[in-house]
């Protein structure tokens, strides 16, 4: 086994950690009805499709592309705000772009998901507290993600 088929498990617990784990979903397929806030745990959790970034770049031509099923949450939150992302179409595929950090009273802040094409997810957060971790799941996919970044 390639250390690329081992499942993945990051924590994130500050900013430098985020980012980390924002480049490892950066073009992750999301269904927004695979996505939920409960909110007497304070968690946020998604379940994404992720490009299996390290795959792409680490193997000889021809290239591979794969997805992988993930869980992606966040912790300590406090409340979510759903920007540009209509709450009756659940159904809908979106790209997650990024995420990033903007803190307010450290270590309270905002995370903000980011996706293609627009929209976006607000968390208000106590603190950084996230986790990402592979179900499993592995599949091939014919093509690499492309997208035109907003100047």
């Amino acid at each position: 086994m390639t250390g690329s088929e081992q499942p993945l498990k990051l924590v994130a617990l500050d900013e430098e950690d985020l980012e980390i784990l924002s480049a490892h979903c950066q073009d992750a397929v999301i269904r927004l009805d695979e996505m939920a806030y409960v909110k007497k745990d304070r968690r946020f959790a998604l379940i994404i499709n992720r490009f299996d970034w390290e795959t792409a770049l680490n193997t000889p031509k021809p290239k591979q592309y794969r997805r992988r099923r993930s869980a992606l949450r966040f912790d300590c939150v406090e409340t979510v705000q759903r920007l540009q992302l209509d709450p009756a179409k659940k159904r809908d595929v979106k790209k997650l772009l990024a995420f990033r950090f903007e803190p307010h009273t450290p270590p309270a802040g905002e995370i903000h998901l980011i996706f293609s094409g627009g929209g976006e997810i607000k968390l208000n957060v106590e603190c950084i507290e996230a986790e990402l971790q592979d179900l499993g799941a592995i599949w091939e996919t014919s093509s690499l993600p492309d997208h035109m970044l907003d100047d």
